[in-house]
Formats: structure tokens, sequence, C-alpha cells
């Protein structure tokens, strides 16, 4: 298996996958190495998860140069996101106590209740390429401080950043088989899913979740799901700065290339301000800079997939063709080689067209014109995603009456392209099933067992 960096197309690595039989073997060891983990005090567990955190801090820059070089990012994001990753973990460390420890329903009587929870067991973490250590924390460690083994199968286009992350699971003191890489793509995917596994927690595409949870639905095991989205955006005409919403708007939409599964994917925009706003964020665009993420000047580097390059010219085709115009593109000199592509902002745009419909999961981003909040709420909530939704206005009460109608998992009020370890993190419809991050998050990984202890 080939790694190629996205913004040179060189291989920096080839890797062996894994097979069918290599993966039930490290099943085989995780199912004997999660009773014996399992066995260990929360406090002990918890001090191991803490060793790996510090670990991450030591070693962040070998780790955020190779994220980088793997699936593109700029640096200086990559850096970001292991920091990130080590403040969910703090969230964890200072949570997982109070929600995994047993609860006193009824102390006193005839008849003492109370709860204890239990881990599922060895679970299969596929994850995501986009933030690999973000996701990941969301569900190892929380899957590892209840006491499961994780058989964890990094996407193939961040199967470097996996491999590393299994190394300081290891540097740290974890129980070898408690955390074990699965390395290849698809193939080794569908071998998981073919195991006895207790649980199963997916980040990726719906259309991936979709087939994941029909393969598994007859085991009636734990499914968690986080899928993508195509997160709406309003602007209201009250707005106390024009200016500064717009890049809040552009920052949503653009980085990480727009690879985000709650970056925002199309804005509304009331038409009081709206030639306000496209002048704002038209002004904002021109700081964006294509280039190597090595690069410090760098705010977007290649796409980390090449199909996505074909993907999104034909969506902003056919937004051209249906009458969108252009209102900012790119026009630096991109890299000879490498999976780069020119941001776009296209004005004049509906819901006829893909670009307003489809998940982008790239630096494109369409505006569209509205005459009040209710065509904005309508637009808004014309989706089958369900992930987050996002209100700009001076008035909370009326952002309030527009988030309520949003089925979806995350609303945002003045912020958007938001997550916080303190909340649940869902989708609805198309965007998944489960919560991780929060204390739902948390209890995600483990079983209830009721106790009814009569003397």
């Amino acid at each position: 298996m080939l790694i190629i960096n996205p913004a040179t197309e060189t291989v920096i690595a080839t890797l062996t996958p894994d097979t069918p039989e290599t993966i039930a073997n490290q099943y085989k060891m995780a199912k004997t190495a999660q009773t014996n983990w399992a066995e260990k005090s929360l406090a002990q567990r918890l001090a191991i998860i803490e060793v790996f955190s510090e670990l991450l801090d030591a070693e962040k820059e070998t780790l955020a140069l190779t994220l980088s070089s793997e699936m593109g990012k700029p640096l200086q994001e990559a850096l970001n996101e292991v920091q990130g990753a080590r403040q969910r973990i703090g969230f964890f460390l200072q949570n997982s106590q109070r929600w995994l420890s047993a609860e006193s329903i009824t102390p006193t009587g005839g008849t003492l209740e109370h709860v204890t929870y239990e881990p599922l067991g060895v679970i299969a973490n596929i994850s995501a390429w986009n933030y690999p250590f973000l996701v990941g924390v969301n569900v190892y460690v929380p899957a590892l401080a209840a006491g499961n083994a994780v058989l964890y199968k990094p996407s193939e286009h961040a199967t470097l950043t996996g491999l590393h992350m299994a190394a300081l699971w290891q540097k740290a003191g974890l129980p070898e088989g408690c955390f074990s890489v699965v390395v290849g793509d698809a193939t080794a995917g569908e071998a998981l899913l073919n195991l006895p596994l207790d649980g199963y927690f997916f980040t990726g595409s719906y259309r991936t979740g979709k087939h994941i949870a029909e393969k598994v639905a007859g085991k009636l095991v734990p499914l968690g799901l986080e899928l993508g989205g195509k997160d709406p955006l309003y602007v209201a005409d009250d707005v106390l700065n024009v200016k500064l919403v717009a890049e809040a708007v552009l920052e949503g939409a653009f980085y990480n290339n727009g690879q985000s599964c709650c970056a925002v994917e199309r804005v509304y925009v009331h038409h009081a301000v709206y030639t306000a706003f496209l002048d704002a964020l038209a002004a904002a665009a021109t700081q964006v800079v294509v280039g190597s993420p090595l690069d410090k000047t760098t705010t977007n580097g290649p796409l980390s997939r090449k199909p996505q390059l074909a993907f999104l010219q034909g969506q902003v085709e056919d937004a051209l063709l249906k009458g969108a115009q252009v209102l900012w593109q790119y026009q630096g000199t991109l890299p000879q080689n490498g999976y780069f592509f020119k941001p776009i902002l296209l004005t004049n745009v509906n819901h006829d067209m893909r670009l307003m419909t489809e998940e982008s999961f790239g630096p494109v981003l369409g505006i569209q014109l509205v005459e009040n909040d209710e065509a904005a709420a309508a637009l808004m909530a014309d989706t089958p995603y369900g992930l987050t939704a996002s209100v700009y206005s001076s008035s909370a009460a009326r952002a309030e009456n527009i988030l309520k109608q949003m089925a979806t998992g995350t609303v945002y009020w003045n912020c958007c392209d938001r997550v916080s370890a303190n909340l649940p993190w869902s989708g609805r419809g198309q965007s998944g099933l489960g919560s991780t991050l929060g204390f739902e998050g948390i209890r995600s990984f483990v079983q209830p067992k009721a106790w009814h202890m009569r003397k």
C-alpha cells in the first residue's frame, strides 16, 4: 500500500496492508487483553491516558509533520490539531470518574438499587483522514478509559499518523493488544465488519456509514456513526459588524481546505445586508494563499484525495451552467504537482444546483440571497443532513427562533464550525447516529447494569 504526499504526489512510504487473517489475530489478542485491561482500576487506566497525552505534546512537531505530509494539512493547522486533541483528552481525564462510576439510585429501603457501567468489550474504531487526531481521541480515549480494547483502522490517507498513535500508546504503557492498528483500505474495514466485535464506531461519509449500519445490524451491538453534513449559515440584517461576520464565515468554510464535516457549506444572506456582506467576503478571501503545507504563509494546502478535484469542479461547473456567478476565485499560481484546487465563492445560487445540496468537502461556497428569516429557515432545513446550523444576528431570540427549527445535532449563534468536548457531538438524518464528546460520549462505550439488592 502506497502512502502518497498529496502536495507533491511522491510516495513517502510503502506499507503492507493487513489481511482478514492478520486482523482476526489482532482481534484474538484484543479479546484477551481487554479482560485484563478492564480489571484495572479506572484511576490506573486514566494514568496511562494522561501519559499518552503528554507524549502527544512532547512529539507534536514530528506528529504534525507526518500528518501534513500524508494528508496535506498546513503545518500550523496540524499542530493545532494535535494540541486540540490534548484538550479533548483533558476533558475525558477530568470527567470520566464522574460518568463511569457506579450510581446509587435507591440507597434505602427493602431493596437497594444501583447502576454500574461495564465496558462493551472489543470495539472497532474506523476513523477518518481529515482530523485523525481529533476524531480519533473522540472514540478511542473514552473507550479505553471505560475498559474496552480498540481495533483502530485509520483512513488509508492517515495511516502513518495512526501508526504513530499506536507507538505512543505502547510508550505510555498501554498493555499490548488494547490498541491495535489495522492497516488497509476498505477491504480491511470490511474484514472488521465480519468479526464478532462488541461495537462499531465510524467517522466518514454517509454512504459508507449506511453500509456499515446495514452490515452489522444483525449483531445487535452498539453502533456510532459520525457522518457528513451540508451545514447552513444565515446572516440576518441586524448583524453589528458585517466585516467580522464575513471573516468568520470564510474561515468556517475554508479552514482545513473545507474538508470538515461541520464546515460552512452554504450561506443565506438577508437582502438588506447582501451587497455589503459579499463585498466583505470577497475582501476577506484575498488573504487566502494556496501552496505547500510546509510554507508558513499557506492557508490552504492540497486536497487530500485526488478524485475530489473532479468532484468539486463538477459542482462548480453545474452551478455556472445553471446561472451561478463567480464572486471570487483564487488567482494565484498553483504548484505544478499535487492535488491543488482554487478556492471559489459563487453567488446567484439556488437549490437546483449540486453545490447547494451535495456535501462538497472542499473550498467551494455558495451564497444565496433571501428576503426574510422564514425563507432562510426553510432553505436551511432543506437537506437530508442534520449536523450543524448557524445564525449570525444581534438578537438571541431571533436566532433561537430559527435554530429551534433545525433538525441538527448542533446549532450556533454568532459562531460556526466549532466543536466543544463539553457538549455532545451528534448528527441527525444522514449525519449519523449516536454521540461522541460530552458525558453522552463517555457513556457511548459502556453498557449499564441495573442492580436490585434485597437483604
